[in-house]
């Protein structure tokens, strides 16, 4: 099942910000490829465009978006990585038609910001992953792609760990693990380093639907890469 491969030309989605103000007028949506971890890469292409304070930034991301497939690191698992978060709908749509999760869980939300705003609306075939597809890029941006989730009962209940505090609340035994890796931003370093290596690899082991978004308008991308393959060392 191919996902990505085309630029984003009209202002719908991530590229409906600033779009009357910007220069470039479109964005990039890699390719879903499989990769191990360490083959991960950066690309060439904007991925998402900001104007702020008058100025214009061309964002780059990974070079695709990647399906990790190792089975020393992730038996059994759905791991998925890619730029821009609301990416994060589509892969638990598709991880529902595979079979590796199942509807109404508990979602894990470890993120520098909520992304819990209203999408323009929620009008999508969950079960159609060609209408997933265009809802997830065409409707979905960075920060309304949650609630979405919740309302077609992707998931039933959503753990939001942005804080410090977050990280010592309790989450179920089953649940579906998203993490924004803008979560190691420079803006976060008030939380102990450690703390949210350890928490996190917690989470990791136990969740078998992993999403994580590299954000790069939010985070430096190589401090991303950083903070994704520490994630996953495996312990000798």
């Amino acid at each position: 099942m191919e996902y990505g491969g085309f630029y984003l030309d009209k202002p719908v989605g991530n590229n409906k910000f600033s779009f009357d103000e910007r220069i470039v007028k479109k964005i990039f949506i890699p390719k879903l490829v499989d990769s191990k971890i360490d083959d991960l890469s950066m690309g060439d292409k904007a991925v998402f465009i900001e104007v702020d304070d008058g100025s214009e930034y061309s964002c780059m991301g990974l070079k695709n978006m990647y399906r990790l497939v190792d089975d020393n690191i992730f038996p059994k698992k759905n791991v998925y990585v890619f730029d821009n978060h609301n990416h994060a709908f589509y892969f638990w749509c598709k991880s529902l038609k595979d079979g590796m999760m199942k509807k109404g869980m508990t979602l894990v939300h470890v993120d520098q910001h909520k992304d819990t705003r209203e999408p323009e609306n929620y009008y999508v075939d969950i079960n159609g992953i060609e209408d997933v597809e265009r809802y997830t890029n065409e409707v979905l941006n960075v920060g309304n792609f949650i609630k979405p989730a919740l309302y077609h009962g992707i998931f039933d209940k959503l753990i939001i760990i942005d804080s410090d505090y977050g990280l010592d609340v309790d989450v179920p035994d089953e649940f579906v693990l998203d993490i924004d890796l803008d979560f190691f931003s420079k803006e976060m370093e008030y939380i102990n380093f450690q703390k949210k290596l350890d928490k996190i690899r917690e989470y990791i082991k136990r969740a078998k639907v992993i999403t994580i978004a590299t954000s790069p308008y939010f985070i430096e991308q190589e401090r991303a890469v950083s903070a994704l393959k520490l994630l996953f060392v495996v312990e000798k």
